[in-house]
């Protein structure tokens, strides 16, 4: 079995085949010693903890207690609380808690030496250039001349991906106006995640402060007229980024990216031979609002292990499982892509009726709880849960 990719998704899908007792070969384009940028997908679901688990004992357990727990979510509309909850500490002999949050780097560290362990074949500097599937299998070339066989390739090679590309499958959907700077602070975090409706010291923008093991991420919405180039420039957050979070040093600051608000979906997550599957970005991109990238992603992962084990040996079966896989995470990308576009149109209100929509519910939340539970719960899509 192949899978491509080596990020969270990748791995994780390399760990579940594993688990079916699938041998696995994992193609890796970088090299072994990268260096990944920024926090990236810092939040991981209780779910995903759960499924971690299930596949590699100890797994979901150790990411949860190398990460933390925020215990405080506080809601401000333009320098005025409307909403906060205090939640208890976790206590680890109650199982696993509701999410951890940590750098992408470490969860992939973590998962990486789950894979050495359940002996996975890891093979760094190996970009994938070719694939060419058939009704009994599939072949992979990679740069260096290489050629791989195997029964199935699943592909997590990211939203670039090769995989997908060779497939024949494109990702369609939008892409919103505006753009979000994302600026990451080492330092021991507060354990409160704190978002700002229309920030008095940030010019009205809106402004979310989520910490994470060893550190925190401010994550600046941008207004009409900004431009990534400017306003995202370092000597510019130098400058802004103080009356956010008080004096900065530029020492502290670890890294400052920018991202846009896209909801793209592959219009197949399987070959015309359901021999290639999609998973994680290369299936579909969503806005990190919600944390449903990785996450979905660690979904995905699971089901095509599944569908693989189900299918192996077997070509009818085999297309019927990959069929359902397909159809199945393609329907669950729709509902997390529609929450991220609700969550979307909540951030950057559509129209003046939508703007004193959530300007009312801001007002009226210190004498109607509800407005502030709606005004904390919102940017995350409805319910602010994953399909998995």
């Amino acid at each position: 079995m192949i899978v491509v990719g080596a990020g969270p998704v990748g791995l994780c899908a390399a760990l579940a085949l594993r688990a079916h007792r699938v041998p696995v070969v994992l193609l890796e384009a970088d090299p072994a010693d990268r260096q990944r940028t920024g926090s990236r997908a810092l939040y991981v679901h209780g779910k995903s903890l759960a499924l971690l688990e299930s596949i590699s004992r100890g797994l979901g357990a150790e990411l949860a207690a190398r990460g933390v727990l925020w215990n405080v979510r506080r809601t401000l509309y333009r320098g005025r609380q409307v909403y906060a909850r205090e939640f208890p500490p976790h206590d680890p002999a109650r199982g696993l808690p509701p999410f951890t949050s940590l750098r992408q780097s470490e969860t992939e560290r973590i998962l990486l030496h789950a894979c050495e362990s359940a002996g996975v074949e890891v093979r760094w500097n190996h970009p994938v250039t070719e694939i060419v599937a058939h009704s009994a299998g599939v072949t992979v070339a990679t740069a260096d001349g290489t050629t791989w066989s195997g029964s199935h390739v699943v592909g997590a090679d990211g939203a670039r991906s090769t995989v997908r590309k060779c497939t024949g499958s494109t990702l369609d959907g939008s892409a919103a106006e505006g753009f979000h700077v994302v600026v990451d602070i080492a330092d021991a975090p507060d354990l409160e995640r704190v978002m700002h409706y229309e920030h008095p010291a940030a010019g009205g923008r809106s402004v979310l402060l989520v910490p994470y093991a060893g550190g925190f991420q401010v994550d600046v919405q941008s207004r009409a007229g900004d431009a990534p180039e400017g306003f995202a420039a370092p000597e510019e957050v130098c400058r802004w980024l103080p009356a956010l979070i008080g004096p900065t040093p530029s020492e502290r600051i670890t890294a400052i990216s920018v991202y846009r608000f896209l909801q793209l979906i592959a219009d197949d997550f399987t070959d015309p031979h359901h021999r290639v599957l999609l998973v994680g970005e290369a299936a579909h991109l969503f806005p990190p609002f919600g944390a449903r990238g990785m996450n979905s992603g660690f979904a995905d992962a699971q089901a095509a292990a599944e569908a693989i084990a189900v299918g192996r040996g077997a070509p009818v079966a085999n297309a019927e499982a990959v069929t359902r896989f397909a159809t199945a995470r393609r329907a669950a990308a729709q509902v997390n892509s529609a929450a991220a576009g609700a969550a979307l149109r909540h951030l950057r209100p559509p129209s003046t009726a939508a703007r004193l929509r959530r300007g009312a519910a801001a007002r009226l939340a210190p004498v109607v709880p509800r407005f502030g539970e709606w005004l904390e719960h919102a940017p995350y899509g409805p319910r602010a849960v994953v399909r998995h």
